[in-house]
């Protein structure tokens, strides 16, 4: 691990690309894989989703830069070191579509507009797949747990078709001044990895290490995040070309403190204020699980704060308060 950066002021930015390299930067950075509380904090909402598309053109380039304003504005106001672009469509329910997604090509959109804004001051992190996962919907599951038997060689050619669709949008990505990209691939849940050994192997291990390669070599950093426990990947993700990985998930049992322990000075982790802590509360009990995350984590690097998941609307704005005054007073490097 390299040694600790001079104690000076760092932008945001200079502070998560430290952590992303396993470096102690003078406070610790503080991102969230997605942040659902802009318009809590903003002096302007954000136009995402079905609104975004029932613009016209010019409206749409016009909410796009306003979009990165508030996300900068916002970002500052909060100490966040770095911001993730809106992606494609998602559900938060059968349904129900989430908070933070922009359509059609929009996201790319929304990237230049975010780098703009950002200037070199914060982060930018993109969403790009690379990797396949077991479908989220009970019957597609099913089917593809027979399928990873009965059809080995269709999986094979869906992993080769998911990676070359990733890698080509890595380098878009690159192209519009991102810093990182984020690999969301859920791979476990809450009794462990998804995959047996033999199918990690043969289809997963070879098209993330590709993956990450790609991404290394193009100059960005490559973020990995799954929910469920992923103790038992921890020391081989570390072992590998990834700079880091994001949730942590204390709902399937998953500390960071422990895993820190684990990977310091090889893998980077973000994460991993429970959701379920930020949304009920009380304050007192998230300032001090804030305080003893960043107390146990810090000194070594390679450490950047966040909640496990996404902030979701639900989430009191009060308590998100509470978790970042918490980072600014106990984030400052020993």
């Amino acid at each position: 691990m390299d040694p600790a950066i001079p104690m000076k002021t760092l932008t945001g930015r200079e502070r998560f690309l430290a952590a992303l390299e396993c470096r102690q930067p003078d406070h610790v950075p503080f991102w969230e894989l997605e942040f659902h509380l802009f318009d809590c904090f903003a002096s302007h909402p954000l136009v995402l989703g079905h609104a975004f598309a029932a613009l016209n053109t010019v409206e749409q380039e016009r909410a796009l830069r306003e979009n990165a304003e508030t996300m900068v504005e916002v970002a500052k106001q909060l100490g966040h070191s770095a911001l993730t672009c809106p992606g494609g469509y998602w559900e938060v329910a059968p349904g129900v579509a989430a908070y933070y997604w922009l359509p059609g090509d929009a996201p790319w959109r929304q990237l230049a507009c975010l780098r703009s804004a950002a200037d070199r001051q914060l982060g930018v992190v993109a969403y790009i797949s690379g990797m396949i996962m077991p479908p989220t919907t009970s019957d597609a599951y099913q089917s593809f747990c027979y399928r990873l038997y009965d059809e080995p060689e269709e999986i094979d050619r869906e992993a080769v078709a998911t990676l070359a669709v990733g890698l080509e949008e890595v380098r878009r990505a690159s192209d519009l001044g991102a810093d990182a990209v984020c690999n969301a691939c859920d791979i476990a849940d809450n009794h462990g990895v998804f995959f047996s050994p033999a199918h990690m192997e043969r289809f997963w291990y070879p098209h993330f290490h590709q993956w990450t390669r790609q991404v290394k070599g193009l100059g960005l950093y490559s973020i990995l995040h799954s929910d469920g426990n992923l103790m038992s990947l921890l020391d081989p993700l570390a072992d590998s070309e990834l700079h880091a990985l994001q949730a942590i998930d204390p709902t399937a049992g998953m500390d960071i403190v422990a895993a820190h322990a684990q990977v310091k000075g090889k893998l980077c982790l973000c994460g991993n204020l429970d959701l379920r802590l930020l949304a009920g509360g009380p304050e007192d009990a998230i300032v001090n699980e804030t305080k003893r995350i960043c107390l146990a984590c810090k000194p070594d690097g390679g450490f950047i704060l966040g909640a496990t998941n996404a902030v979701f609307k639900e989430i009191p704005p009060a308590h998100y308060a509470a978790m970042v005054k918490a980072w600014n007073d106990y984030g400052d490097s020993p």
